[in-house]
């Protein structure tokens, strides 16, 4: 019997997150909080993790110091069995310059799996919502005899344009080209609707992935991409192959939730993921404790729903709540309520996500929101429900008429 691979992860989490502005104004993409108490990071490290990857490293950039305080706060690994996830934050090892892309990134982190020595190189994105089982993934790389390996997930041929979409061989198991954003794609052989899109994970065999990202590195015209430069490098040679998440089988998944992937890359996916967890039969369920989401641990007293002052009582449909929230005779609807967020008498709180110390005053009113951190919303205030005046505030309002609130603001009646 051959030896075990020896296999180590990569989370590419130095993202900017424009499009997630105001939430990545102050904090990168993955540090961005999620679900109430999770940040986006902790579902990419818990996959990883649950996999059996023991060594994890995660490469950050952009304004890191949250993110990089939430991994060496809460991804403690026994040290006594060579076990850790740890933040690497850029360095400059190749002259005086920042990662100019996701492929630059490993390249300029070659020292960290040189270190290392793997058989097999994980990489993923950081700022996705979804469960995997990456040792399947390995595996059926393993058995493949692909250098490279991208994860596919299906997707409605609709949405193609808004993906890198794999066009595979399901003869050969090989990748015949890799499609950015097409517009007019030809759907799976199997299930002509749809298309088999890029997850943005990878498994390399270690010497190919460096070979890769060296001869990139080297490349004036490249735009040092792992979707847009080093899958096509592979795909040319015949040697990348794709993983097609439908084959994933995570315990305790249900078919309801089995194959979800949300890309959460702007404030409407954000908004929609969070609305997919509030159901009575959740299409993303946070309580698999067969695969558990894992994050840090928060020391504060449980959520608490009361009457108000004067008496009247709240009531709460179909929403999550946070420990440390306090709810006095609030009306809370379809919405997620993040760590220590208060709200009083008379207010309403309906198909919104709100993140941790939010304060929402007596009679205030939120509808069809995200408000960030540490919010106030005074007495009688509102947001979401004057759209003309959430404009002259200087709100964001996306095109589907979410509105967002950057951090610590201060609204007024």
């Amino acid at each position: 019997m051959s030896a075990p691979k020896k296999v180590f992860g990569i989370i590419l989490a130095g993202g900017e997150g424009k499009r997630l502005m105001p939430l990545t104004a102050d904090r990168a993409k993955p540090a961005v909080p999620f679900g109430g108490q999770y940040r986006l990071i902790d579902f990419a490290i818990s996959n990883l993790i649950n996999s059996g990857l023991r060594q994890v490293v995660v490469l950050t950039q952009y304004k890191s110091h949250s993110l990089d305080r939430h991994v060496s706060q809460n991804w403690r690994m026994s040290a006594l069995l060579d076990s850790y996830v740890t933040s690497v934050p850029a360095q400059q090892r190749l002259g005086k310059r920042w990662f100019s892309g996701s492929a630059d990134a490993i390249l300029q982190s070659l020292n960290l799996i040189l270190d290392e020595k793997p058989d097999i190189v994980v990489v993923i994105g950081a700022d996705h919502v979804y469960r995997m089982d990456f040792q399947q993934m390995v595996d059926a790389h393993i058995a493949s005899g692909a250098s490279a390996t991208v994860a596919g997930i299906r997707q409605p041929l609709a949405l193609a344009s808004q993906f890198g979409v794999i066009d595979a061989d399901p003869e050969t198991g090989r990748i015949r080209e890799f499609l950015e954003k097409p517009t007019d794609p030809t759907g799976l052989a199997d299930s002509p609707n749809e298309v088999l899109v890029s997850m943005g994970n990878y498994v390399f065999d270690t010497d190919a992935l460096i070979a890769a990202v060296e001869a990139d590195g080297e490349s004036a015209s490249s735009g040092h991409d792992m979707g847009g430069d080093i899958v096509p490098y592979f795909v040319e040679r015949g040697e990348a192959g794709y993983y097609d998440m439908k084959q994933n089988d995570v315990p305790g998944s249900s078919p309801r939730d089995r194959s979800y992937w949300r890309d959460v890359g702007t404030i409407d996916s954000y908004f929609d993921a969070h609305m997919d967890l509030i159901s009575t039969l959740p299409i993303f369920n946070l309580y698999n404790t067969a695969w558990p989401i894992r994050t840090q641990t928060v020391n504060t007293p449980p959520a608490k729903f009361v009457r108000d002052a004067v008496g009247r009582i709240g009531n709460t449909i179909d929403s999550i709540v946070s420990a440390g929230s306090v709810l006095s005779g609030t009306h809370l609807e379809r919405s997620v309520v993040g760590v220590g967020s208060l709200a009083s008498g008379g207010s309403t709180i309906t198909d919104s996500v709100l993140l941790d110390g939010v304060l929402v005053g007596a009679g205030a009113r939120v509808h069809r929101a995200v408000l960030d951190k540490n919010v106030v919303l005074e007495d009688g205030a509102t947001v979401g429900v004057d759209r003309e005046r959430d404009l002259e505030r200087g709100f964001t309002i996306t095109d589907s008429g979410i509105t967002v609130v950057g951090k610590g603001l201060r609204i007024a009646r």
